[in-house]
């Protein structure tokens, strides 16, 4: 068992901030050499901080050959902990950032599409009108496990069983409500005329759906079984919310969306939602954090925000017709 190495008298004077980075960037390039260049550093300088760092630590930290370097168990452990440390001084900076101006500062957060397309804009319009100050970046690529890297604040998800297995024990989920899945088409459709709809009827319709293993289409499956039919033809695939939404309106396609989907693009587009029951399964709607990490005042106060309106952005709005009769 190796021996603890003490703080004072080893890391605290021979390892620094400086040496870390350097070690960062070459795992990031997979060469001294590029990570030389990309630091304005010579190769030997590289080598030699990596090689006072393995002879600190006592391990190999990479292995090398005439290709590059490829980082070791022992770097990987050193790396996971170096991205946090150089994660919580970017947030340091950034919380006394916003100590100087406290409506200052920058929020990153992951989601897929029919988080961007539902109840998200409504939240995120309040919050830019009363804090102008502080900048957004919402990027849909972001997933739970990119999270670790730290390549966002939060990640907002829709859980099922189908995203089993993409959290551990490192990351916090929260649940802030609880979506469903609804049967939508255009205003102008042929089948939103009818005052009554069976579910034979719909076997013909040209169907938009995600992809045959998604959440969406494995529930329009079921219906289709439960009610002894075979499961309809799919006439155009794809996950897009803006096509879905868009084709709808424009023809007599028939489409599945979240219920938040379709309450903020109802009016928008001209949609609405068939008499068609879908089997009641709860989609909850989840933030997910990074434990032991501590968030920037700004992110805090959009997940203030966030948990505050939340449910009034995703309750059903009365149509305009509705309100005037009121």
């Amino acid at each position: 068992m190796a021996k603890p190495l003490d703080w004072k008298s080893r890391l605290g004077r021979r390892l620094k901030l400086r040496d870390l980075y350097i070690f960062v960037a070459v795992d990031q390039h997979g060469s001294m050499a590029k990570a030389a260049a990309r630091l304005g550093m010579s190769q030997p300088s590289v080598s030699e901080v990596v090689a006072n760092m393995e002879h600190t630590l006592g391990v190999k930290l990479l292995e090398r050959s005439p290709k590059g370097v490829e980082t070791t168990r022992y770097g990987q452990a050193l790396l996971q902990r170096a991205r946090a440390v150089f994660d919580e001084l970017n947030q340091a900076v950034r919380d006394i950032e916003f100590l100087a101006d406290p409506t200052v500062g920058e929020v990153w957060v992951g989601c897929p599409e029919s988080i961007a397309a539902g109840f998200l804009p409504t939240v995120i319009r309040d919050f830019v009108r009363d804090y102008p100050g502080i900048a957004l970046h919402v990027d849909q690529m972001i997933t739970p496990p990119e999270l670790r890297a730290r390549k966002a604040d939060f990640v907002i998800v829709r859980l099922n069983r189908l995203a089993e297995g993409q959290f551990g024990d490192d990351l916090g989920v929260e649940i802030l409500f609880d979506d469903e899945i609804v049967v939508a088409a255009g205003i102008h459709s042929r089948w939103t005329r009818r005052r009554k709809l069976g579910l034979a009827e719909l076997a013909d319709a040209q169907w938009i759906q995600t992809s045959a293993d998604s959440w969406g289409a494995l529930l329009v499956e079921e219906m289709f079984r439960t009610g002894g039919l075979e499961k309809p033809r799919t006439s155009v695939t794809t996950f897009s919310v803006h096509l879905r939404t868009n084709l709808a309106a424009m023809g007599d396609f028939v489409t599945i969306m979240p219920r938040s989907v379709l309450n903020l693009n109802a009016e928008r587009f001209g949609l609405r939602a068939l008499p068609v029951q879908l089997a009641a399964r709860p989609w909850p709607v989840a933030l997910v954090t990074l434990k032991n990490r501590t968030l920037s005042p700004p992110a805090a106060l959009f997940l203030e925000r966030l948990r505050q309106n939340v449910h009034s952005a995703v309750a059903p709005q009365p149509s305009k017709a509705k309100s005037a009769r009121r």
